[in-house]
C-alpha cells in the first residue's frame, strides 16, 4: 500500500504545524483534521466544511505529444485530492488501498482547467470510501464537461509513536451525512464493498466457463487462405525500473499511490502503441488494489503486455514489483496488478481497427482468457450501471458476469426510490399510509405503517418468500430457483390474474436483503426482475416484470418498527393497485392490515 500525500514542501510543514498545534479534546470529537492519539479512536462527526477541491491549469509539460493531459498525471491528481479528504477526516495518515473502475468520457487538452472534488462517502472501522469526481473547464467557452468518477478506498496508516502504543486501538468516526445525496451515496458504499470483496470470484467462476477455455488457433476475422495478420503478444512486452526518490514520496517516505499509478499507465501506454505502431488513447482502467507498500529507496520493475484486443479496443496488463537493497535475498515484493483499456482514434475520430493478438502458450493463453472474462464483466457493469432508467429493459438476463453488479442495482435503485423527496399524501386508513410521485413516465408509490415488532424479526420475515402466501394474495405461489448467497436469491413467483378474461401473471424476481452496517440504519429487502434459462414464461401464464419495489425497515423502539413499502410501478403491476390510487378503493389497507398482523402475530425473535 502507498500513501498517497503530496510532495510540495509547503504542505508537508502545513501538516506538521496541523499535528504540533492544535490539541483536541477526545470527548468532544469537535476538531476533524486532528484526531488525537488516544487509546481507542472512535466517536462522531461529519465532514466539517467542503468537500476537498483541486483545481489545476493543464500546462505543456502535464501534456503529451497531442497536447492532452497525460492519463498519469490526472490519476497522480485524483489520487492527492483523495487521500486529502480521507486524512482529513480521519485525522490519520492514510494510504491507497484500492481503486474501483474508471471510465474516461472527455479529454482534457492544454489551456483548460482540471475541477477535482473528493468527499468521504463512509468511514468503515480502519477504511475509507472516498468519492473522487473531475470535471473539465474550458475557459474559453465556458463550458464544462464530467471527465470521470472514481470510487478510491483508503486505510488509515499509524505514526511510529501510535505503532508503539500495543493498547491504540483504531476506529474511524462515523460520517454523518447533511443531505438526500449523501445519505444514497452513504448507504451504497456498504453495497460498493461487498462488490469489491466479491470481484476476484467473480471472475475465477466466470473463467470456468468452456467458452472462455478454449484459445482458437487461428484469430477471429483471418481468412484460412490468407495472410496471419496476428501480432504475437510477447512483441508488445515493455518493462521499466523506477528509483523511488523523495519527490516520488511523502513525508514519510511512502510512495505515493498516484505516483505508481502514473508510472503503471505509462508503461501500459508504450505496450499498447506496439501493438498497432500508433499512439493509443486511455479508454479505462479495472477494478484494482495495492497489495503492498513501497517507500523512498526502492526499485520497482513494471512489466506490461496486451493481454488480447477486440476489435477496437485492447486490454493491456501491468505488474509492479519491488524490491531493495536492503531486503533480504528472495523474490521480490508485488506491489500492484491493474488492467487498462486502450484504442486508437483515426483522424476523423473513428476508432481503429486493431490487430489480433497471438498469445503464446502457457501464462499467455491464461492472459488472453482471463482477458475475455473482463471484458464481458465490463460490458454487463456498464450496461447495468450506464442505461438511463427509460432505456433500460426491466428484466436482465442473470449471468455469472454480471450478478454483483444486478444484486448493487436491486439495492441501489431501492434506495434512490426511498431517498427521493416530493412525496404526495393520497390516503391514510388504520395507521396505514399511502403515497405516489410521478416523475416523466415513472410512477411510483409508498405505502407506510408501523408495526409492534422488533425491526430484525420484521426484515426476516419480510424476505422469507416462503411464506409471504400467508398475508399477500398476490403470492399465490412461490418457489425459489437459485440461492446465489445468503442475502440474494431468485424466485418465481405466481399470482392472480387482473381480469376475469386474463391469464394469471408470474414474475421472476431477484430478492436482495442487506441488513444495517451501523446502528440506526434500515433494514432492507429489494425486487427486480431478471431472465433466468431455467425459467420460462410458462404458456398459461402472462410474464410480468418488477422494475424496482421492496421493504425498508426502520426502527423506531426495540420492539417497534416502521415498515415502508415502494414500487416503481410497471405496466404489470399497476393494475394492482390503480383503483386505491384513484381512491376507488381500500384494497391496499386490507392487504398491509395483513401483513401488520402476520408480523405481530410471529414477532418473538
Amino acid at each position: 500500500m502507498d500513501d498517497c500525500w503530496p510532495a510540495p514542501a509547503a504542505v508537508v510543514r502545513a501538516f506538521r504545524v496541523l499535528q504540533r498545534g492544535r490539541c483536541v479534546d477526545p470527548r468532544s470529537m469537535t476538531n476533524l483534521e486532528t484526531l488525537p492519539a488516544c487509546p481507542t479512536m472512535s466517536g462522531e462527526g461529519h465532514l466539517d466544511g467542503e468537500p476537498v477541491e483541486m483545481s489545476q491549469f493543464v500546462l505543456p509539460c502535464h501534456a503529451n505529444h497531442r497536447g492532452e493531459l497525460g492519463p498519469g498525471q490526472l490519476l497522480k491528481w485524483m489520487d492527492i485530492t483523495g487521500c486529502l479528504a480521507a486524512e482529513k477526516h480521519a485525522g490519520m495518515l492514510c494510504v491507497t488501498a484500492s481503486m474501483d473502475d474508471i471510465n474516461f468520457e472527455e479529454t482534457i487538452r492544454v489551456g483548460q482547467a482540471v475541477l477535482i472534488k473528493a468527499v468521504v462517502n463512509r468511514a468503515f472501522n480502519t477504511s475509507l470510501e472516498v468519492g473522487i469526481s473531475v470535471r473539465v473547464d474550458d475557459i474559453e467557452s465556458g463550458r464544462q464537461e464530467q471527465v470521470c468518477k472514481a470510487y478510491s478506498t483508503f486505510v488509515v496508516r499509524r505514526n511510529h509513536k501510535q505503532k508503539c502504543d500495543v493498547k491504540m486501538q483504531v476506529q474511524l468516526r462515523a460520517v454523518l451525512p447533511t443531505s438526500s445525496e449523501e445519505w444514497q451515496e452513504h448507504k451504497l458504499a456498504a453495497e460498493r464493498r461487498r462488490m469489491r470483496l466479491t470481484h476476484s470470484d467473480t471472475l475465477a467462476q466466470l473463467l470456468r466457463d468452456a467458452n472462455l477455455a478454449i484459445v482458437p488457433d487461428r484469430m477471429p476475422g483471418e481468412d484460412d487462405d490468407g495472410p496471419d495478420t496476428s501480432v504475437p503478444g510477447e512483441t508488445t512486452r515493455v518493462q521499466s525500473v523506477e528509483l523511488v526518490l523523495p519527490p516520488h514520496a511523502n513525508h514519510q517516505g511512502n510512495t505515493f499511490g498516484g505516483q505508481i499509478m502514473a508510472w503503471m499507465e505509462t508503461v501500459a501506454s508504450l505496450a499498447a502503441s506496439r501493438l498497432c505502431g500508433e499512439h493509443a488513447t486511455l479508454r479505462a482502467i479495472d477494478m484494482f488494489q495495492f497489495r503492498g507498500p513501497s517507500a523512498v529507496g526502492d526499485r520497482l520493475t513494471l512489466r506490461a503486455i496486451v493481454n488480447n484486443s477486440f476489435h477496437t479496443v485492447m486490454e493491456v496488463g501491468v505488474c509492479v514489483e519491488a524490491w531493495n537493497s536492503d531486503d533480504p535475498p528472495g523474490p521480490t515484493r508485488h506491489i500492484n496488478s491493474a488492467f487498462l483499456v486502450y484504442s486508437v482514434k483515426k483522424p476523423s475520430g473513428e476508432l481503429r481497427t486493431l490487430p489480433s493478438i497471438r498469445p503464446a502458450t502457457g501464462d499467455g493463453q491464461r492472459r488472453y482468457r482471463e482477458a475475455i472474462a473482463r471484458k464481458k464483466i465490463r460490458l454487463e457493469r456498464k450496461f447495468i450501471f450506464s442505461c438511463k432508467p427509460s432505456q433500460a429493459p426491466l428484466s436482465v438476463p442473470w449471468e455469472t458476469s454480471n450478478q454483483a453488479y444486478l444484486s448493487y442495482n436491486n439495492v441501489s435503485a431501492l434506495t434512490s426510490l426511498a431517498g427521493r423527496g416530493g412525496w404526495e399524501h393520497v390516503s391514510s386508513k388504520n395507521g396505514i399510509t399511502l403515497w405516489n410521485i410521478e416523475d416523466g413516465i415513472f410512477f411510483s408509490f409508498r405505502i407506510q405503517m408501523e408495526a409492534a415488532v422488533p425491526p430484525e424479526q420484521a426484515f426476516l420475515l419480510l424476505s422469507d418468500l416462503d411464506k409471504r402466501h400467508l398475508w399477500d394474495k398476490h403470492y399465490q405461489k412461490c418457489s425459489r430457483i437459485l440461492t446465489v448467497d445468503d442475502d440474494d436469491a431468485i424466485f418465481h413467483v405466481q399470482g392472480p390474474a387482473v381480469a376475469r378474461d386474463e391469464m394469471t401473471r408470474d414474475f421472476v424476481v431477484l430478492m436482495s436483503r442487506r441488513q444495517p452496517c451501523d446502528d440506526g440504519e434500515p433494514y432492507l429487502v429489494a425486487f427486480r426482475s431478471v431472465t433466468l434459462p431455467a425459467a420460462p414464461a410458462p404458456h398459461e401464464c402472462l410474464r410480468g416484470e418488477v422494475q424496482c419495489a421492496g421493504f425498508v425497515v426502520e426502527p423506531l423502539e426495540a420492539n417497534l418498527s416502521q415498515v415502508s413499502y415502494f414500487n416503481q410501478a410497471t405496466t404489470s403491476f399497476l393494475p394492482y393497485i390503480s383503483s386505491d390510487i384513484a381512491g376507488l378503493s381500500d384494497e391496499s389497507v386490507t392487504h398491509f392490515q395483513a401483513c401488520r398482523l402476520f408480523l405481530e402475530h410471529n414477532s418473538k425473535l
